[in-house]
């Protein structure tokens, strides 16, 4: 058995795939203070170009969706695109990226039980609440992925919902939108901005994760296209709103946004609403486990296809009898993100810190996959014979706004430990080229023989 319940996902139900992975509930608890280090009051204007950017590299993905759905992913469209070793890549590096993002979840949770058993004074070890929410995530992956995705849209929208109802009270207390402050960018340099919209990447990388669900999908040629523009879309617009909120709230807060440990605590305290504290504080508790049930989807159908093309091992490939989920490949690769996490905190770095290092190391490898789609999509389109100037210039267009995080990462060279990063995600893509390369010469299928191949293993 090496089949998948097909037609069963509804469209809210697969971009709450995508919008989960993004965390959204993350961004203005750990992420947004972070952009204003770097934007201060272009903040906002940084996310609205992360979020194009990010619009483009979505439009790239489009030209595949539309045309092709599989569990496979971004692997199986750059598959499509360059042959056997192009998806081998391809599906590395996102190996690599879901994987990070899932440690990142895992230790987010981490953070938040701590946070909130700190107000019972209660004290347990990290890796504790990192394996509780490890073992339930795989609970509701192994069981039914339409468990997992209408979990994950109930967890994302209440989450969101009470982020959106703090901001609202931040407004009635200031008593007006207008900020004149950020409306003209004051004290922002095109640098700042330039450095801002590479952490606005971090935020909204994921976005693509919907297109693991091709097998599941109803009607997914439409299905899954519409959900990666849409979870941009909105994810994108609510970024900028929660810049623009938490910089005209903190104004007037003795401690710079950028300093604050807690800022959306901070700005309950500010806006006389301290009940909402640990609200949030759940609401990013239950955020942080929607990224790992996310992650563990989107990673566990990323093994599973690429092992029934022989990149891995067979048994990879088998189906739950009943559940028609792939159990086994999500279990290997939960066991993956587990150890790394758990190994993290084990070796004495804080929850924190591995949330922070381990999303910042994901982020090289969603750069990478985003530029083999953005320059696979003409590729393919030649292909079919339906290759148009438009496709080439938004490729064009696409990779050279992807240059920014690329460049951004490197230089001006940043502290440690991530001065270190990009060398690290190097050694691991040239490992899996090492390890992986010669297994790819036999596995340049077309759609029919990948199709014969699945009905005889």
């Amino acid at each position: 058995m090496n089949q998948l319940r097909t037609g069963c996902l509804n469209l809210w139900e697969v971009v709450a795939q995508s919008i989960a992975m993004l965390g959204p509930t993350m961004t203005p608890v750990l992420i947004v203070p972070l952009m204003y280090g770097s934007a201060g009051n272009a903040s906002w204007l940084a996310y609205a170009f992360g979020s194009l950017m990010l619009l483009a590299v979505a439009l790239n993905i489009r030209t595949f969706a539309t045309r092709s759905a599989s569990a496979g992913s971004l692997y199986e469209f750059a598959r499509r695109a360059f042959g056997a070793r192009g998806g081998l890549l391809c599906g590395w590096a996102l190996l690599w990226a879901y994987a990070l993002v899932g440690v990142a979840g895992l230790t987010g949770f981490a953070v938040f039980s701590n946070a909130l058993l700190g107000m019972a004074h209660v004290s347990v070890p990290g890796l504790v609440p990192l394996l509780f929410c490890l073992a339930v995530g795989l609970g509701f992956a192994y069981r039914d992925i339409r468990l997992s995705t209408i979990t994950l849209l109930l967890l994302e929208a209440g989450s969101v919902t009470l982020v959106l109802i703090l901001f609202a009270f931040v407004l009635q207390h200031r008593g007006s939108l207008f900020d004149r402050d950020q409306i003209a960018l004051k004290g922002a340099s095109l640098p700042g901005v330039a450095l801002g919209a590479t952490i606005a990447i971090f935020s909204l990388v994921g976005f693509e994760s919907a297109t693991s669900l091709g097998e599941e999908a109803r009607d997914p040629l439409r299905t899954i296209p519409t959900a990666v523009i849409l979870s941009v879309l909105v994810s994108g617009a609510f970024f900028v709103i929660c810049a623009y909120v938490e910089v005209l709230g903190a104004h007037g807060l003795p401690t710079p946004l950028d300093k604050l440990g807690t800022p959306l605590d901070a700005l309950a305290d500010a806006a006389r609403v301290p009940a909402l504290k640990a609200a949030i504080d759940v609401g990013a508790l239950l955020s942080s486990f929607s990224v790992s049930l996310a992650a563990l989807n989107a990673g566990g159908r990323i093994v599973f296809t690429m092992s029934r093309t022989r990149l891995f091992p067979a048994f990879l490939e088998r189906s739950h009898p009943e559940f028609l989920t792939p159990h086994v490949a999500l279990a290997s690769f939960a066991a993956v993100v587990g150890a790394v996490g758990g190994g993290m905190l084990l070796t004495g770095v804080t929850a924190l810190d591995a949330f922070n290092d381990t999303a910042t190391l994901g982020a090289f490898g969603f750069v990478a996959i985003y530029s083999f789609v953005a320059l696979g999509a003409p590729l393919y389109l030649r292909r079919r014979g339906e290759l148009r100037a438009g496709n080439i210039a938004l490729a064009i267009f696409t990779l050279a706004l992807l240059v920014i995080p690329a460049a951004g990462s490197l230089y001006p060279v940043p502290p440690p430990p991530a001065n270190t990063f990009p060398y690290i995600f190097a050694a691991y893509f040239l490992a899996g080229v090492a390890l992986l390369w010669g297994r790819s010469g036999r596995l340049v299928l077309d759609e029919p023989e990948l199709a014969a191949a699945r009905r005889s293993a």
